[in-house]
């Protein structure tokens, strides 16, 4: 048998029952504390340099070198950054590196980097920056007595050979270097 309503509240009225759950904090707001301090304790990381770093280094060195990892150093002592460099570049990052250095320091804060270690790999280029482009060069016009050798040359060779082959007696041939080297001088 059911126990009436006025049974229900008196016996509700004495047993204390809990508050409802208070809902969870956001993780954001959770781990704000945590992250403030391990920033504090270990600094921002090389994450931190990604977004500016053709501003850093500037936009030549930018296009092969990219940041990799930030190690801090022992008793409050310079970390070590640790640069992603392509192959060919890597001797120009290493003379350039006490730059590179000050440059980073500037950002972080001084003393923050004392070294810099560099990694050899393939590097894609920053996002905001174009590829290089290359100008063809395109040869000077020869002069008549040279450009009628030049016809006179090609009048055996095949239909489809002369064109190509004409450009590049006229590469040869414009070019001074070159056109030395084949009169041995």
């Amino acid at each position: 048998m059911l126990p009436t309503d006025a049974e229900v509240r008196e016996i509700l009225s004495r047993r204390r029952t809990r508050p409802a759950p208070r809902p969870a904090p956001r993780a954001g707001r959770a781990l704000q504390g945590l992250i403030k301090e391990l920033d504090a304790k270990f600094g921002r990381g090389a994450s931190a340099l990604e977004p500016r770093w053709t501003e850093i280094v500037g936009e030549r060195l930018a296009r092969v070198t990219r940041p990799q990892k930030l190690t801090k150093g022992r008793a409050g002592a310079g970390g070590t950054l640790e640069l992603r460099v392509a192959g060919p570049a890597a001797l120009l990052v290493q003379h350039q590196s006490e730059d590179i250095l000050q440059r980073v320091n500037l950002f972080l804060g001084p003393g923050s980097v004392e070294k810099l270690r560099i990694a050899q790999g393939p590097v894609k280029p920053p996002a905001g920056l174009a590829p290089p482009v290359r100008a063809r060069a395109t040869p000077r016009p020869l002069p008549a007595h040279q450009e009628a050798e030049l016809k006179a040359s090609l009048a055996d060779a095949p239909d489809p050979l002369k064109g190509p082959l004409e450009r590049l007696g006229r590469a040869v041939l414009g070019d001074p270097d070159k056109g030395r080297d084949r009169a041995g001088g």
